[in-house]
Parts: C-alpha cells; sequence; structure tokens
C-alpha cells in the first residue's frame, strides 16, 4: 500500500437496503424462509467495508475480501430496511480488520468481523485473467 489518504483505525462506513424477495433465503438458495438471507446480510456488510475504505486508497489499489466470521442473529421480513456499518479497527500492513454490525429497524440482527486485503487491482486482474 502505498500514499493512502487518511486510511486509519476508527474510520466507519456505512450500507443500507431493502428486504425485497430477491434477498430471501428462499431465493438465494440459503433456506426455505421468506426472510433476510444470511449471504445479503454478509454482502451488506462487506459493502459498508468498501465504503469505509473509499476514498481512502491510493490510486490503482482496491481491496478484496478474504475472512468474514460473522452471526446472524435475528430474522428481517422482505419489505424491512436493513443497514451495516464496519468500524476499521486494525491496520497490519496491506490487511484490514473491521467490526461489523446490521441492524433492522428493531434492533441488532448481526455482527461479526472481517477481514479486507488492499491489491493492486491492475496486477490483480491480470493473475485472475492468467486463469482463462
Amino acid at each position: 500500500m502505498s500514499e493512502q489518504t487518511g486510511l486509519r483505525a476508527g474510520l466507519v462506513g456505512r450500507a443500507e437496503t431493502v428486504v425485497t424477495p430477491d434477498k430471501t433465503a428462499r431465493a438465494v438458495g440459503s433456506g426455505t424462509a421468506d426472510v433476510f438471507a444470511t449471504p445479503m446480510m454478509i454482502a451488506l456488510m462487506e459493502a459498508a467495508a468498501v465504503d469505509c475504505v473509499a476514498g481512502h486508497l491510493a490510486a490503482g489499489e482496491t481491496s478484496l475480501g478474504t475472512h468474514v466470521d460473522v452471526s446472524h442473529r435475528a430474522a428481517t421480513p422482505a419489505g424491512a430496511v436493513v443497514s451495516a456499518t464496519a468500524e476499521l479497527v486494525e491496520i497490519d500492513g496491506r490487511n484490514l480488520v473491521f467490526r461489523l454490525e446490521a441492524r433492522d429497524g428493531h434492533g441488532p440482527i448481526g455482527d461479526g468481523r472481517h477481514r479486507r486485503a488492499v491489491v493492486d487491482e491492475e496486477r490483480f486482474m491480470l493473475k485472475v485473467n492468467a486463469k482463462r
């Protein structure tokens, strides 16, 4: 990582979504209930982490999710709004660690930790495309 602008512990990112039918456990195949799917909650939490570092990486850099450890503690019905926050709690070289929380209008529904790695996007995509 080089020339980040203000990347530091304590930054907070946010993301929000409405639980539409395509974001339910039944729709994504993670269960049979018509409630907010755990994989969709994780995606929302990751979006909050991406938002957290947006504008704080050097030109040409991006961050990639490398580990997620979350608990989904409460169900949320279709039509409800879910928000997620990600707080950057640790920076170890190019590795970033976030504390995550998701909430609906009734309170917390999930929490956990997430790791992302900062990479040179062009070099990363060259490696990915070499797999074709």
